[in-house]
């Protein structure tokens, strides 16, 4: 009892920060960037305001999030989908996260996250391993694990590297942990030899997006929305959640040595066109009836 009073008094609490925030900015929109907690606050002050609200949801808010235990996950998911209701328009970053709304899917676009091509370009290979350290006759395949390992299934990315290793020798497998620095993405992205994705769960990961525009090719299961990133993109591959199926893909990517024309294929999906499709939002739901309409 003790727990549940302390989170409804936080919850109390960023209600009032948000309520005071309104009525010194006296914004024109609201738009929360997350489901859960923030999307349902942010529905409430929001609704009491008379102020109208976007919501973009990103993954774990709509999809499982094993991570999070069984109870917080649907806690969550509900939240989310009670702030759908008090929305006036909805932003899903890929098409299958819409479809995991119960309410409102009706006001709901897809838009992607965006990627900013000015930081995403494609270095030179040899310059990018010697800046991190890297052999260049190195066979690297690149991992995002992220915060939640479990989620992103290293373990499946290990078992394909494995598989590697039987058909073509010493593969190195680099992980990253969501530490680091953004402006050294783009020299783990051009430097390495291809991306790995086995996740279980995903919304529109930034990585596939960001690797695209560095020209690395990618092997993933089919999440998300990375078999409709992938379309025309090549060498990529979506295949089965198989550590077998991953590894003889990625090994045959590896000794082509290729790079990808990714960054012709998400050139519709640089931060600026984002903004733009964003900003039509905007208008679109500031130019409609009144609020809750």
């Amino acid at each position: 009892m003790l727990e549940v009073s302390t989170n409804l008094r936080k919850v109390w609490s960023q209600v009032r920060a948000q309520r005071r925030l309104m009525l010194v900015y006296r914004p024109s929109i609201v738009h929360a960037h997350y489901g859960s907690l923030t999307a349902f606050i942010s529905a409430l002050v929001s609704f009491v305001s008379r102020v109208p609200l976007v919501i973009t949801f990103r993954g774990s808010d709509l999809n499982p999030s094993p991570s999070d235990g069984v109870l917080r996950s649907a806690a969550q998911k509900l939240l989310s989908r009670l702030g759908a209701l008090g929305a006036c328009g909805i932003i899903c970053v890929s098409r299958r996260l819409r479809d995991n709304l119960w309410w409102g899917r009706g006001k709901a676009v897809v838009i992607p996250s965006g990627v900013d091509m000015k930081i995403f370009q494609v270095i030179p290979r040899q310059e990018a391993r010697k800046g991190l350290g890297w052999g260049d006759e190195e066979r690297i395949v690149l991992f995002n694990a992220g915060r939640t390992p479990a989620v992103k299934r290293l373990d499946l990315a290990e078992a394909s590297v494995a598989s590697m290793r039987e058909l073509i020798g010493e593969v190195r497998l680099v992980v990253l942990y969501g530490d680091t620095p953004h402006d050294e993405m783009p020299f783990y992205l051009s430097g390495a030899d291809c991306l790995l994705i086995t996740s279980d769960y995903e919304g529109s990961p930034d990585i596939v997006k960001e690797a695209l525009a560095c020209g690395l090719p990618i092997v993933s299961v089919d999440v998300g929305d990375i078999a409709e990133r992938l379309d025309g993109v090549h060498p990529s591959r979506i295949v089965a959640c198989d550590a077998r199926a991953i590894g003889s893909a990625a090994a045959e990517i590896v000794l082509s040595g290729q790079r990808s024309n990714g960054r012709d294929a998400i050139r519709n999906l640089s931060a600026t066109a984002v903004r733009d499709k964003i900003l039509e939002v905007y208008h679109r739901v500031l130019g409609g009836a009144r609020y809750g309409n």
